[in-house]
């Protein structure tokens, strides 16, 4: 068991995420300052974001509730790489791609685990 948030595995990757996408965007043309950077930017912080409130909350429910949320944004995520690669601003091989996939099979896992412990209170 882990003592907090930041240990868990799926958070680490999604703080490596955030940071990459906060240097990757400062590319990104001034334009898109208040558009696509800041969404994406902000997409980015909410996975790990929930995961650390996710953690805190005591009971599952409260917990899967915040991990559902963190689940939702690396959709989010993976359509502005897509947008973001589509438009030229990010490159194909930024890796960012890759990142978010392994995040988003990491915390469906985290959260089947949980929902399986949830089955059996």
């Amino acid at each position: 068991m882990t003592q907090n948030y930041k240990e868990l595995e799926v958070w680490k990757k999604s703080h490596q995420f955030v940071l990459n996408v906060y240097r990757l965007t400062k590319n990104f043309p001034k334009e898109e300052m208040y558009g696509l950077t800041s969404q994406f930017r902000r997409a980015a912080v909410s996975i790990a974001a929930n995961l650390a409130e996710g953690y805190g909350k005591k009971g599952k429910r409260d917990k899967l509730r915040f991990f559902n949320i963190s689940e939702g944004s690396v959709q989010e995520c993976d359509y502005y790489i897509l947008l973001a690669e589509n438009l030229q601003y990010l490159s194909t091989d930024s890796g960012l791609k890759n990142e978010i996939i392994i995040i988003g099979k990491m915390l469906k896992g985290y959260m089947k685990a949980i929902e399986v412990n949830l089955d059996k209170t």
